[in-house]
């Protein structure tokens, strides 16, 4: 299927459309973020401490959840 996402290689840039999709997700699933923490991240890494900052949970159990929430999708300007 040449139309999957779950395959790997590079990501396509997102639309704005896309970009506030991922960041809703983000702020529904991990309230303490406001929107303004959301929209400042630039990248997955940075969105993995403030998960660990905000939630005080170990950094490999929030980097599994933030790789399961984006789903292979970037996060910011740099992914």
């Amino acid at each position: 299927m040449e139309n999957s996402t779950a395959t790997g290689g590079s990501a396509k840039p997102q639309s704005p459309e896309q970009k506030q999709a991922v960041f809703k997700e983000i702020c529904a699933k991990w309230s303490k973020l406001s929107e303004q923490d959301v929209s400042a991240l630039k990248g997955k890494s940075e969105l993995v401490s403030q998960v660990v900052a905000k939630y005080g949970i170990p950094q490999i159990q929030a980097q599994s959840e933030v790789d399961a929430l984006l789903k292979g999708r970037q996060l910011g300007a740099g992914g």
